[in-house]
């Protein structure tokens, strides 16, 4: 009877004093607020940044008209004869983001297959930190490599001297290239590791119908990760767009409605960045231009971010 009392005891459940499981929620919800308070300041200041953007931007506006600013084709807010139509920045930031997207995104996705498919642990080990230094490089040192290096080394004798096309000293080309050499060790990393999570079962499967890796990679494993390469291409893009120090030192302050890479341009963000020096006088219709051009540029990154989650939704894939 005494050993089965003591079983007994050993089987049950210790229970804590009162003070203890009191001091114990306490601290539960200490960490619960902690950590809601924590989530709560990005949502807070998201919602600052907006509330902002759309005060001033609404001064703006009261000045300048809607049908000004979204068809009027010329851009000089700091002139004497003043236009206001958004067009010439929302070209010259896509064309840069169009070039940033052809230079860094296959690259990036080449260089993921390559680490997760082709090269051994020790040389991805390699590769992969390498790739990733890239990324913390500071973007000045971009712009001006685009500006030093790029244009007159790489740009002008091509298309001067091979094909007689003018190249400006700031031009939309170097801008867009050196933005997507910024932007590949974000795609290649975030692809490479969706890359590797797909299960080797799908690869040794493909093999054993006698399918080739090339086939193995292009029918099997990139399909199967095909939501997380487009999150990354996404990512990228987003980064492309709101490039600035790159962008204002390579591409030129040159406000200018042209689908020609070889000439100057200015983007949305390098103008922000212009206006912003200290010059503008605080008040003016000049200040309160940069607020509309970031509300605008605040709805192309929403519209983004809302179209790649409908893709993501649409592609996504699970395995258990």
């Amino acid at each position: 009877m005494a050993e089965d009392a003591e079983q007994r005891d050993r089987n049950e459940p210790a229970v804590a004093p009162p003070h203890q499981v009191a001091g114990s929620r306490f601290g539960e919800r200490v960490i619960q607020w902690l950590l809601f308070g924590c989530a709560a300041v990005s949502v807070i200041t998201t919602m600052a940044i907006v509330l902002v953007l759309i005060t001033e931007s609404a001064r703006f506006f009261r000045q300048v008209g809607f049908a000004e600013f979204f068809l009027d084709t010329k851009w000089t807010p700091q002139f004497a004869e003043k236009h206001f139509g958004i067009w010439p920045l929302l070209a010259g930031t896509f064309l840069v983001t169009a070039i940033a997207a052809i230079v860094g995104l296959p690259t990036g996705l080449l260089a993921a297959i390559f680490m997760s498919e082709y090269a051994g642990p020790r040389l991805r080990g390699l590769l992969k930190p390498t790739l990733e230094v890239l990324a913390g490089i500071p973007t000045v040192v971009y712009g001006y490599f685009a500006l030093t290096f790029i244009t007159p080394y790489v740009l002008k004798p091509l298309f001067e001297r091979l094909l007689g096309v003018h190249v400006e000293v700031y031009n939309a080309l170097a801008a867009g290239i050196v933005v997507g050499i910024m932007v590949i060790p974000m795609v290649a990393s975030i692809s490479e590791d969706i890359l590797h999570s797909v299960p080797n079962s799908l690869r040794e499967a493909g093999y054993a119908l006698g399918a080739t890796r090339v086939t193995v990679v292009l029918r099997v494993v990139l399909p199967a990760a095909l939501s997380g390469v487009l999150a990354s291409f996404i990512l990228a893009i987003a980064r492309a767009i709101g490039e600035t120090m790159a962008v204002t030192l390579a591409a030129g302050l040159n406000p200018r409605l042209t689908l020609n890479p070889l000439r100057s341009v200015e983007t949305m963000t390098a103008y922000i960045v212009n206006v912003s020096l200290g010059d503008t006088p605080l008040g003016s219709i000049e200040y309160y231009s940069i607020y509309a051009v970031a509300i605008v540029l605040f709805a192309i990154t929403l519209a983004s971010n809302v179209a790649a989650n409908l893709i993501l939704a649409r592609y996504r894939e699970v395995y258990q």
